[in-house]
Order: structure tokens, then sequence, then C-alpha cells
């Protein structure tokens, strides 16, 4: 499996389509940080993309990278690994946010659950493009 750096996170190519992102430990991402890496997503990965936010290091966001989060129309699913109480708090409340697009997004306690309905929702959103649904 390959990986791409970040300043800020590792991004783990799982397919064409699917990639696993870990933010740094301690890190605060800002909306310059989103920026980089909706950049990143969108130059190595196929459309729509499905994203697995494994949230196994402890890392913030700002507000406005929050907001910013939810801006990227190419973004098919999002999976969200939470370990801990917090971070699932956390996560419900981000989800809350209002946003252009609204994000299709759901939160897991195990990788291996996150990574099957992903995969699903991948395949689901791609007959929705190519027109066959």
């Amino acid at each position: 499996m390959n990986t791409l750096e970040l300043p800020f996170a590792k991004v783990l190519i799982r397919d064409v389509s699917l990639a696993e992102i870990i933010a740094d430990e301690g890190v605060e991402i800002n909306s310059e940080m989103v920026l980089q890496l909706h950049t990143l997503l969108l130059s190595n990965f196929s459309h729509p993309i499905g994203i697995l936010e494994n949230k196994i290091n402890e890392y913030s966001y700002t507000f406005r990278a929050q907001i910013k989060l939810g801006d990227i129309p190419e973004v098919g699913a999002i999976a969200v690994v939470a370990y801990s109480q917090m971070s699932k708090k956390t996560t419900q409340a981000f989800n809350g946010l209002p946003r252009k697009h609204k994000l299709n997004l759901q939160i897991f306690d195990k990788r291996k659950d996150a990574t099957e309905w992903l995969e699903t929702e991948i395949k689901k959103n791609q007959i929705t493009v190519l027109g066959v649904v």
C-alpha cells in the first residue's frame, strides 16, 4: 500500500478511490491544511472518493477547517473510526455543521466495519455517477 505524506498527516492509498487519512498526534488542522488535503485527494484518487478517517491519534480542527472539510463534492462517503467517546462526540458535532453539500458520514468503533461500509458506499456512488441507478 502506498502512502502520501502531508506535513500534518499520512494518506494511505487503499484503492484508486479510497483514501485512509491518519492525522499526526497533537496537530491542529487549519483551513490551509484542508486545502492541501483536498488538492492531494483530487489529484490522486478517482471520483467519487471514499475517505476513511482513522482517529488513532488525538488532533483537532479549527472551526474554519471544519466548515471547509465539507466543501468537496467529489467525496462520496466518509467513514470515521473513533476510538473514544470524545472522538465520537466531536465527529457528531462536526457532522451537524451547515454545509453546501450533505456529507455521507458514518462513525464506527472498528476499522474493519468502517472499511466495509465505505467500500459499499463508494460502489453505490460509482454506479450513480455512471448513470446506472
